[in-house]
């Protein structure tokens, strides 16, 4: 999954609203291309105008409908295939040089259009209010500001930290000597294996650090520069910083307002997991885990990052003679491999009267891991620009983790197919979220007990109250876990942009975070001679990260209006089954209610999106809590933070004030 792949600069279209050639990169690694159509040859270059002449709306319309959409698409369509054909035989000499010469042209043409269009435009001014969003995306040149040589600067340190991070490899445990290149482990399967099955500390402790050390801490020097030629892009483009650039990608006032408000929701859920979590380990681990310790050393949770716990699952299961479930058996028992996979993953969709993603998994894809050369196993999503050719390139396992996947990847080709009409500039997610979490949302339904009986994967399961909290335990060790570290990795670099940290003391406020939001703490000591943050993939890829902490809570919204739209769950009525049991398989009114909202794609403000698809504007974590609520009370009791009681948690040093009002539940008194 997470093998050298060397990207290039983020070629953005728009400043606030920047829409990127190259999409996001998600929490695990798996990359998302966001683009647009090709034109079937290379057309002419942009035609001048006069500096003094009048861009009548007209003319304006005119050369967006026409050629901007023909060389844009085309541009597109050529730094895709670059990266895809870089990505699917990574030790090919000529591939990065050819991810370059594209890159490049498109920045060329994006810079004399801007400066022949729109440079001087008053955007405000223009009636056509589809026309006004277009040139309010253009506006900006994201990197393409910089100057050519700039540019290139910028995806030298951009090359070298993701190369640095891709080859990475640590010697075994057990043979700290290794001849590297020959006996040293990759991250994927080798490393995160380790991580995700050992119970062994020291061993932990030692594949975590040798990882650190051979990615993160061998970077440091070109983050430094790409840190100051990505603000200078951003001051270019009228930007404080970077990191102002990206939140403006939301077209919020104060967006980081927002997440505080949505992290302050959902923080009590994820404080009364860790501790348990932490009291679990602690029997665990009596040694290393004091009866006064609050944080939860990091190489512990089955995860390099600590991200998801739910390779932890066996030892937090709640009722471990209640029913529980993995798919993965009956997958290999039912001799399933990676296609008959995708075909299930695809039948979910046409089920709902969705477009079949069948092209994504055909001959043009690379569904698994190839024999004879390198590739990019991370799982991810493409779109080839000319409404026909979207495909997913993974080293899929048989496994439920990789099915899960595989309907998490669909939900990225389904976006694209349903938004393919538009306009290049508004092919796009709502915002950033929404592209994340709308394979999540059928995910979701694809987990439940009662979906997966219906496709026949699982058999023999007593549904019962106390198999109900072991599912939704597994379920909150992927989605609450994550939310504190999908939330802190993008404030880290917000801070780092804007010089509220200094350059001494980046680690130490990576750590800092990560005790404040994550409660968790290093295994070993760790120094500015260390750089951890370059150690999770998207840091070096240049890839915003906010996306998924957004997308956990927006799939739960999601979610829950699809299961009502469905007839498989009535709010406040309670002969209704509830909502962590809806699953709208085959529902083509839930169906349409989503295709409505996807074929928008970024034609309007995503809280406009947000209505049609839930029939409310704000992003919250209400429905996340109400999937959650019966965990919630379980782990109250199961902590000793009974509703009706007060106390303080020894875990986290929260305040338990109340259990489960929607909002504030604790405060922090530490």
């Amino acid at each position: 999954m997470r093998v050298a792949v060397v990207l290039l600069a983020v070629l953005c279209i728009g400043g606030a609203t920047a829409r990127c050639l190259r999409g996001g990169v998600d929490r695990l690694g798996r990359v998302s291309v966001v683009s647009a159509r090709p034109a079937r040859s290379a057309p002419n270059a942009t035609a001048s105008v006069g500096k003094d002449a009048a861009i009548t709306e007209l003319k304006l319309r005119q050369y967006l409908a026409a050629e901007y959409e023909q060389q844009a698409t085309y541009h597109c369509n050529k730094v895709n295939e670059a990266d895809w054909n870089y990505n699917v035989d990574l030790l090919n000499p000529d591939t990065t040089a050819k991810k370059n010469a594209a890159t490049s042209a498109m920045a060329s043409f994006t810079r004399k259009s801007w400066e022949v269009y729109f440079k001087d435009l008053d955007a405000s001014k223009i009636k056509d209010s589809q026309l006004r969003r277009q040139v309010h995306f253009l506006q900006s040149l994201g990197t393409a500001a910089l100057s050519d040589e700039e540019f290139q600067q910028l995806n030298t340190h951009l090359n070298s930290m993701q190369t640095t991070y891709g080859t990475a490899k640590v010697c075994p445990y057990t043979n700290q000597q290794c001849a590297l290149e020959t006996e040293g482990l990759d991250l994927d399967p080798g490393v995160e294996e380790i991580i995700t099955t050992s119970q062994d500390y020291d061993e932990l402790t030692y594949i975590w650090k040798a990882w650190h050390d051979a990615s993160g801490k061998k970077m440091r020097s070109d983050y430094k520069e790409y840190v100051a030629l990505s603000n200078k892009a951003a001051t270019a483009n009228g930007f404080a910083d970077m990191g102002a650039m990206w939140q403006g990608t939301y077209e919020v006032d104060e967006f980081q307002k927002t997440i505080d408000e949505l992290w302050a929701e959902v923080q009590p859920l994820y404080a009364a997991l860790h501790k348990y979590t932490l009291n679990k380990l602690r029997g665990r681990y009596p040694d290393h885990i004091g009866a006064n310790d609050t944080l939860i050393p990091g190489h512990i949770l089955g995860n390099m990052w600590g991200q998801t716990w739910i390779n932890l699952y066996d030892l937090l299961k709640p009722y471990p003679n209640a029913s529980s479930y993995d798919v993965t058996n009956a997958l290999r028992q039912q001799a399933f491999d990676a296609k008959k996979m995708f075909k299930y993953a695809d039948d979910f969709y046409q089920s709902m009267g969705l477009l079949s993603n069948e092209m994504c998994y055909g001959p043009k894809a690379m569904i698994e891991k190839p024999v004879g050369r390198e590739v990019t196993c991370h799982a991810s999503a493409w779109d080839f620009c000319d409404g026909q050719d979207f495909r997913i390139k993974m080293c899929t396992k048989i496994n439920q983790d990789d099915f899960r996947t595989i309907h998490h990847e669909m939900g990225h080709i389904q976006y694209y197919q349903q938004y393919a009409h538009l306009p290049y500039v508004l092919r796009d997610g709502a915002n950033p979220g929404f592209h994340e979490a709308i394979g999540d949302t059928i995910a979701l339904s694809v987990d439940t007990p009662k979906h997966l009986e219906t496709v026949k994967l699982l058999t023999g399961y007593d549904d019962t109250k106390e198999s109900r909290i072991n599912a939704l335990m597994k379920m909150a060790l992927e989605k609450v876990a994550f939310l504190p570290f999908g939330l802190l990795v993008d404030l880290w670099r917000w801070d780092v942009f804007a010089g509220r940290v200094k350059e001494s003391e980046w680690n130490k406020h990576w750590w800092d975070l990560k005790a404040k939001y994550q409660l968790v703490s290093p295994p070993v000591t760790r120094s500015e001679d260390d750089f951890d943050p370059g150690a999770k993939y998207h840091v070096p890829a240049d890839s915003k990260y906010i996306s998924y902490f957004l997308a956990n809570i927006l799939q739960f919204q999601f979610y829950r209006a699809l299961c009502i739209e469905a007839g498989q769950y009535t709010p406040d009525d309670p002969k209704s089954e509830p909502l962590h049991a809806c699953d709208f398989f085959e529902s083509k009114a839930a169906g349409a209610k989503l295709a409505a909202g996807l074929s928008l794609g970024a034609s309007v403000h995503w809280k406009d999106t947000l209505l049609v698809m839930t029939n409310g504007t704000e992003m919250n974590g209400k429905a996340l809590l109400e999937y959650f609520a019966p965990l919630y009370e379980f782990l109250l009791e199961a902590n000793g933070d009974k509703p009706g009681t007060s106390g303080t948690s020894s875990a986290t040093g929260f305040l338990v004030l109340s259990v489960l009002a929607p909002v504030g539940l604790m405060l922090l008194v530490r």
